[in-house]
């Protein structure tokens, strides 16, 4: 049997920190909360990314909901992905009940219902604040591992943006791109390859079919302007509260191409437009994905390499990422190797697979004496998890089984009402709510073949007449015709052998076939 004031004192050592942190909740030993046993996370670390997993309704949407609203009250921004709908309650005060005051009397302290300030945001049908970026704003490199092209294909696609980039045709959307892919198959086709080089067919038909997959995604909804600026998503409210950005993504499990082109722009921007600041009392944004295998599940060995990279470079720029998902092996070992902090809330073991898996998920986690991992991970109740986080040395804490506080706002979806409150209310959704249609490739393109056409129609045609070969002399006629030709050949056999007799070449003939030679 584990001591219980050893317990005590290790958690109580392994998660004091000197910096700014929150609470999360209680430890647990034997299966009983220890209240005042605090389990915190300190902000100092929160860059270092993390993993929420767990089987279906153990709790891990509430877990997210519950580090939003502490990174908010401790100032700092928040973008969520609600993939279910279950998210946009955190703009609303929650409500006390029996189980709730059960639970903070288990866990120590009081619980107050609190609100907290929430902006909407939509990449497709759903009601929210527009995100949009331009093709443009892609570039060649991060369009073709959206599309997964091959070498050949990317080095067309690279072409395309020089080319627009020389004749100064932006690319705004799928609608220009797909334009200029058909004028340098066509029309422009030796103007580009009197430049550029030579173009195959074969590359621009696989690279307009998977620009159409894409579009069937209803990927158009996101290319256009005006593009979104990364910056409004780095706001304080103005008690002071980071603000929650919720992207609501409803319909993604639809379109998982979709969902990971924007996931893979928005990280690319945040990485190429913030500055390097190193180790920060706290981070500047802090992104959680719910669903993450949405993301992992249609990516390409190209895609998934740059994810990883750009997973492993954020850190710097003060942006941490959290991924919240069933199984932690839907995230690739090369991600999860970058996740500093750790909630694994239960899983369940039906079948071999599974219990592979649990031993597989008990190996992620800091070896303990307090606790049976493989064992318990099947246990875990509702609500409860096992955390372990990064302390300022980056080293990790003791493993603590928790129980953990429920959250402050809301446990469940907004009314339709609520939400066009909430939009309407919004900053941002004037500011980003009608598409721009600006002239770009497409339009440019468009009137340059218009004009080619225009000049065609009012060419001046060759007459009749002119058109008409003259009439042949009557000694032309004879020349032409078969038997003079044939005559003339006669002849001119006749005199060929009269020049090489009177040359003596005839006689060396007449040699050569009388000893066989022919």
């Amino acid at each position: 049997m584990p001591d219980k004031e050893t317990f005590i004192e290790t958690i109580r050592e392994g998660y004091s920190f000197k910096g700014e942190s929150f609470k999360l909740g209680a430890a647990m030993l034997q299966g009983k909360p220890l209240t005042g046993v605090d389990v915190l996370l300190p902000l100092r670390t929160m860059n270092r990314h993390g993993l929420i997993a767990g089987a279906t309704g153990t709790g891990k949407t509430k877990t997210l909901q519950v580090l939003a609203e502490g990174l908010s009250a401790a100032s700092v921004p928040v973008m969520l992905m609600d993939i279910k709908g279950d998210l946009s309650g955190i703009a609303t005060a929650g409500a006390s009940n029996g189980k709730i005051e059960e639970r903070m009397a288990s866990i120590g302290g009081t619980y107050t219902p609190s609100a907290f300030p929430v902006e909407l945001m939509s990449i497709s049908h759903e009601s929210g604040v527009r995100i949009r970026a331009t093709v443009t704003e892609f570039g060649p490199i991060l369009l073709s591992k959206i599309l997964g092209l091959n070498n050949t294909q990317e080095g067309v696609v690279s072409m395309i943006f020089k080319y627009c980039d020389d004749q100064q045709m932006p690319l705004v959307d799928l609608k220009d791109f797909i334009k200029v892919l058909q004028y340098i198959s066509n029309e422009g086709k030796a103007e580009i390859e009197k430049e550029y080089g030579k173009i195959s067919t074969t590359s621009t038909g696989t690279i307009l079919r998977k620009v159409i997959e894409l579009q069937q995604q209803d990927a158009d909804l996101f290319f256009g302007e005006p593009s979104f600026e990364v910056d409004d998503l780095m706001r304080i409210s103005d008690d002071g509260r980071g603000m929650i950005s919720i992207l609501r993504v409803m319909d993604m499990q639809n379109r998982p191409k979709l969902f990971s082109t924007f996931m893979l722009s928005l990280l690319a921007e945040l990485y190429g437009s913030l500055p390097e600041e190193g180790d920060l009392d706290k981070p500047k944004l802090v992104l959680f994905i719910d669903e993450a295998h949405l993301v992992f599940q249609e990516a390409t060995s190209a895609l998934l390499q740059q994810i990883e990279t750009v997973i492993k470079l954020i850190r710097s720029k003060g942006v941490g990422i959290f991924f919240c998902t069933q199984n932690p092996q839907d995230v690739p070992p090369a991600v999860l190797s970058q996740l500093g902090l750790k909630v694994q809330h239960a899983l369940r073991a039906f079948t071999a697979a599974d219990r592979k898996t649990i031993r597989q998920a008990a190996q992620n986690y800091p070896e303990t004496s307090f606790y049976d991992v493989d064992e318990l991970l099947t246990q875990l109740g509702t609500g409860e998890a096992f955390v372990t986080v990064l302390n300022e040395k980056g080293i990790p804490t003791p493993l603590a089984q928790t129980l953990l506080l429920p959250p402050a706002s809301r446990m469940d979806i907004l009314s339709e009402g609520e939400i066009l409150g909430i939009i309407k209310r919004s900053r941002l959704s004037a500011k980003y709510a009608k598409t721009v249609d600006s002239e770009s490739a497409y339009e440019i393109l468009t009137a340059k073949l218009k004009e080619a056409a225009s000049l065609q129609e009012t060419a001046p045609k060759p007459t009749a007449s002119a058109s008409r070969k003259p009439e042949k002399t009557t000694a032309e006629k004879i020349l032409d015709n078969s038997v003079t030709r044939q005559i003339g050949r006669t002849a001119a056999n006749i005199i060929t052998r009269s020049l090489l007799g009177a040359l003596g070449l005839g006689a060396k003939r007449s040699a050569k076939k009388k000893s066989g030679w022919f």
